[in-house]
Parts: C-alpha cells; structure tokens; sequence
C-alpha cells in the first residue's frame, strides 16, 4: 500500500476533514504562505549500530561512557493556543442526531480549531488547547510533535458527541480566561471560540467588567488575542422564529420561559446588540481582534483572519 494511502487511513474523521479545508483554503489563495524553519535540541535516545554519528552528544560519552544520539524537533516560530468554550450554550441548536460542522456552535468550533490545528502543523508552529465551562477542563501545553497533535484532535473528537439535554454546564469565562492567561507561554497567539454567554458570579461581585478585565489579562505576558463570537446568527442575534408559541430554555440552567416571539423580539434583540456593542468596543480598546463567526458560514472566515493575524507576529 502506497505510503500517502496508509497515512489517509490513519488519520481520524475529524483530522481528514480538517486535512481537506485546509489545503483546499491554500489552493484558493494560489500561493503557500508557508515558510522554513529550523530546528532546536529536544532530548537523547540511544545509539543504534550503523546509524549516522554527526549527531552524538560526545560530551555525554565522555560522562557516562554510552553513545546518546541528540533527538531534534521543530523550532516553532510560533505558539498557539486554542481555547474553547465548552458549556451548554455552545450546543445550540440542541439535534443530537447530527455532527455536520453547521449543526450547533461547539461542532463548528471543534471542526474549526482542527482545521487551525492542521494549518499550525503545516507551519511548523506549536499548538495547545484549553476547554472551559464551569471549571478548566483541559489546558494542554502548547507543542509541535506528532504525538500531541494525534491527541489534540482526540480531545476535539469528543466535542462533536452530543451531550444530553438534561446536562447543565454554565460558562465561568472569568475565572478560566484568568487562569489560561497565566499559563500561556508568553508571547503567544491566543485564539478563543465562544459565544460570550457567561455566567457571573454576582455573589462575588462579578459584573460585565469582571469579564472585560478578564479578556484584558490575556494580553498579558504580549499575548495576541483572536476572539471568534461563534453565534447562530438568524436565531441567536437576530431572533428568526415563526410567530408561535415557543418554550425558550436557557441551556446552562434548564429555565424555561413559553412566549410568542413577536411579543420579545424587539427588547431581546435589543439587548443582545448591545451587548455585542459592548463587547466590540472592549476588544478594540485591548487589541484583540474580534471576528463574528456565524455556524452557517464557511470556514473562511475563521482561516484568513488567522492568517493575518500570523503574519504579523514573524
């Protein structure tokens, strides 16, 4: 079996799929804005009989009279992380029978942070990944090899299986972008895929400028920040219903209200563009870059602006 044939195999749904948006995005722009790169000193690993010998750590024979091999890995030119909102919000629209990248907001996201994931390994570049709901469920370091990258998309897999109606997962976006803004490597590309539907802790004294301090301190330590505003636009934004009577159910607490649409539409409407107003004008004034990423469009609009955003951190 040709090599190229057994690697297709290996690679999971989710990983031929990202595979597939990527270069089919490279061959749209008709030129690689892909570069070199070098290499930096990783760890040893034992000399193997008949094996080249320019990279013997002679130094170490001379120490522990064995022959170590030095193991190089890529120099990343950059670092990434991913971080995403995974509370139960980011299902919506709740149809547990479908995984197509428009179906709900975390399907969307997890296809587009693998699409990113793929493009960060072309580059060369190191990628970690974060998830958070009501606590930080995963914060990985960020790295460039195989191995890490295989289980990155493992962990993106899981997303895309629904979870149950029943569960309640609320947003503390406060307290994680805290924490992830502390243990990012400095200097790296932060990219979060989020509705921004956060749950405050008001018994502690959190209000919206808690969460607007919070975007703030992962500009800390020079970190560029991308905010994808991952939305159903029609239904979420625009408020799109058929004027009849609906149960509106809060995802992350289970509270349900029944009203015609017509009757709320305008104050929820409202409501939300100014809230998104806000939220614009914060990241403007911090720096970070936000982008609307509406789950009925393509990806497009989530692999250029990371390309731009790229090419100004060389």
């Amino acid at each position: 079996m040709p090599l190229e044939q057994q690697q297709l195999q290996s690679l999971s749904h989710l990983e031929l799929l990202a595979k597939q948006v990527v270069e089919g995005f490279i061959t749209g722009l008709h030129r690689s804005p892909f570069h070199g790169f070098s290499v930096e000193f990783a760890e040893h690993r034992i000399y193997n009989t008949g094996e080249p010998t320019r990279h013997l750590d002679w130094k170490l024979y001379g120490k522990t009279d064995k022959l170590f091999v030095k193991r190089y890995e890529e120099e990343t030119n950059l670092r990434c992380q991913i971080v995403i909102d995974t509370s139960s919000s980011m299902y919506f629209p709740f149809n547990p029978n479908s995984k197509e990248p428009g179906t709900n907001k975390i399907i969307f996201s997890a296809h587009c942070a693998a699409a990113l994931i793929y493009l960060l390994k072309k580059q060369r570049d190191a990628v970690g990944l974060s998830l958070f709901s009501e606590n930080v469920e995963l914060n990985t370091q960020a790295k460039s090899n195989y191995a890490h990258q295989k289980m990155l998309f493992s962990e993106l897999d899981k997303l895309i299986n629904p979870i149950s109606a029943d569960v309640h997962k609320k947003s503390f976006t406060v307290d994680a972008l805290h924490q992830i803004a502390e243990s990012v490597h400095k200097r790296s590309l932060v990219i979060i895929f989020s509705d921004m539907l956060t749950s405050l802790r008001t018994d502690q004294g959190e209000d919206k400028d808690a969460l607007f301090s919070a975007l703030q301190h992962l500009r800390h330590n020079k970190h560029e920040v991308i905010l994808f505003h991952v939305t159903d636009k029609s239904k979420e934004l625009d408020f799109e219903f058929e004027n009849r009577p609906y149960y509106f159910i809060d995802m992350e607490t289970g509270e349900k209200i029944k009203a015609f649409p017509n009757e709320i539409k305008e104050s929820y409407v409202k409501s939300m563009s100014e809230y998104k107003k806000d939220l614009m004008l914060h990241c403007a004034q911090y720096r970070i870059d936000f982008v609307e990423a509406d789950i009925k469009e393509g990806f497009q609009k989530i692999l250029m602006p990371f390309l731009i955003k790229r090419s100004r951190m060389k």
